[in-house]
């Protein structure tokens, strides 16, 4: 949870921080979530049942709980990044980054001039609707989440360039993408997939930036902490409700029916 440090703070730091996946696009999952002692979450528009129509409440839901607030963009854009940060995103992920002029953009679209070129409004969320006048805004480009994903074969090449960029903050590895990349599907313990993860783990350290990733299973996380990383998800809140709901459904049957037998 939050000591009043800001997550960019919390992520250079480093810190280790826990959060998870908003994949069912429910604002009520994501307050519940939120207010389970986790760093972070992430609204996934990506991959998950949420689309734009849904943002702003879960974002509403987040916001009081301690847990900062990130959002997964469907694609790297500058008015996809913006309007989600205008609405108050802590933090801006974008998927399938492959070189780092495209980081590079990346970064410009997270802060305003100079230092960028996100639109200046001061009538949104992300900026409390302009009720620090436009003295807020400069600061506001040091409080930002930058996540670029790797998680294909060019990003790995240019692991060390990425993590070099201002801005860049967390390197992150979608291991489903990256072991298909590598050519060994879902082989997260294959030699290849290990020394991919090895050398995300090294860029990060060498430049004081967060490697991260989404761990399928908790122990998972023991290999990545021997490889330096900090920033961590708990696979998806739809995932972890069918998991709990597949276990708890198998111990009832099994239950019932020892009683039967």
């Amino acid at each position: 949870m939050s000591d009043g440090r800001t997550l960019r703070q919390r992520v250079l730091s480093g810190e280790s921080l826990v959060g998870t996946f908003l994949n069912l696009g429910s604002p009520a999952a994501a307050e519940v979530c939120a207010r389970a002692g986790l760093d972070w979450v992430l609204i996934d528009l990506e991959h998950g049942a949420a689309g734009d129509d849904d943002l702003l409440a879960m974002l509403h839901a987040v916001a009081g709980s301690g847990a900062a607030a990130l959002v997964r963009v469907e694609q790297g854009t500058r008015l996809r990044v913006g309007r989600a940060l205008d609405l108050g995103a802590d933090g801006i992920m974008v998927p399938r980054i492959e070189s780092v002029d495209e980081a590079r953009e990346l970064v410009s679209w997270l802060r305003y001039p100079p230092a960028g070129v996100r639109g200046v409004a001061l009538f949104t969320r992300g900026l409390a609707y302009g009720a620090g006048g436009h003295g807020t805004v400069a600061p506001r480009n040091d409080e930002i989440v930058g996540i670029a994903q790797v998680e294909g074969r060019a990003a790995l090449g240019a692991v060390d360039e990425l993590a070099a960029l201002d801005g860049i903050d967390v390197l992150f590895v979608g291991p489903a993408d990256l072991s298909h990349a590598l050519g060994i599907p879902g082989g997260i313990d294959h030699p290849d997939y290990l020394a991919a993860i090895d050398s995300v783990g090294r860029a990060a350290r060498a430049h004081g930036k967060a490697a991260g990733v989404l761990l399928w299973r908790p122990e998972d996380v023991d290999r990545y902490l021997d490889a330096g990383y900090t920033f961590f998800s708990l696979s998806s809140e739809g995932a972890l409700l069918q998991q709990q709901m597949r276990s708890g459904a198998e111990a009832l049957r099994g239950r019932i029916g020892s009683r039967r037998a």
